[in-house]
């Protein structure tokens, strides 16, 4: 299968340029802005993913070096923090050989967008039984919504797998305890996080989420109950989220794929290909990995 490659677009420069501005601004609610030249680190205060560096917005300097990278590596070691860095290739394309130079594996993922021009495709149908809500902070269902990416990405792929109603179960139980849901609940109450599922019998199958900031939003975190793939819920969940965002101001909403397979399955929803998420980390046998 071949890799998506910057070869594979035209760059749209104002596209690029505001999600480059959604990418940056996206972290500040939740993180330490640490100044490292070309590059900018962020540091998450509290609970919650971590983050990442990235290219510094509109820098004026030249172009990250290794040595740039490797001090970011430094710092992120001493505070304990991943050892990531995420970028779109065709914004900032010169440093993958920074960051290869400094050691880490670089992996592509197909990134795809609904501009402004583009249309959404209709809803799928959907099972018996199943409905997809946009979800309050009181939803009873909230804790499993929140839990099933969780289960969905510890089992990837888009083929039927064997996790289902007792995994989810567990892990709604620990983010409930370990304060996930109600970081999450919270965030929807401040409209930072809006989030998507099916449902049936009281409990998700599948759910999602987009974070608008302006008229930009990402649509991030879909997954499925491995038991559940295969009917269409994670299409419809994306669905829902992008005629939420277009209901609500947002013109262009755009994603990341883990790989082609799964971005075959949001261009049927209207998605089209657009450019290249690029992530570095330490290689598997490295330190930090």
């Amino acid at each position: 299968m071949r890799a998506v490659t910057s070869a594979d677009h035209a760059p749209d420069h104002p596209l690029l340029d505001a999600i480059e501005r959604y990418y940056d601004a996206v972290p500040r609610s939740a993180a330490r802005v640490e100044d490292f030249g070309p590059l900018t680190l962020f540091l998450r205060e509290g609970a919650g993913w971590p983050y990442y560096a990235r290219p510094t917005l509109d820098h004026d300097g030249t172009a990250a070096t290794a040595e740039d990278v490797l001090r970011v590596l430094a710092r992120q070691r001493e505070v304990g923090a991943p050892e990531a860095f995420e970028w779109v290739a065709e914004r900032n394309p010169e440093l993958r050989a920074a960051v290869e130079a400094a050691g880490l594996a670089v992996h592509e993922h197909p990134l795809l967008v609904l501009g402004p021009q583009d249309e959404p495709a209709p809803a799928p149908g959907l099972p018996e039984q199943v409905r997809v809500e946009v979800l309050a902070a009181d939803a009873p269902e909230l804790a499993t919504a929140v839990a099933v990416p969780h289960v969905a990405f510890a089992d990837p792929g888009t083929d039927v797998g064997a996790a289902g109603a007792a995994e989810l179960a567990e892990t709604a139980g620990r983010l409930a305890a370990d304060g996930t849901v109600e970081r999450i609940a919270q965030r929807i109450v401040d409209g930072t996080t809006v989030l998507a599922a099916a449902l049936a019998d009281g409990s998700a199958l599948c759910a999602g989420q987009h974070s608008p900031v302006g008229a930009v939003t990402e649509v991030a975190g879909v997954g499925t109950l491995p038991t559940a793939r295969r009917s269409g819920l994670g299409l419809a969940v994306t669905a829902a989220l992008v005629a939420h965002a277009r209901a609500n101001g947002v013109r262009t909403v755009f994603l990341s794929a883990a790989d082609e397979d799964v971005a075959r399955i949001y261009r049927r929803a209207g998605f089209r290909p657009f450019a290249t998420a690029l992530i570095a980390e330490p290689a598997p046998d490295q330190p930090g990995a």
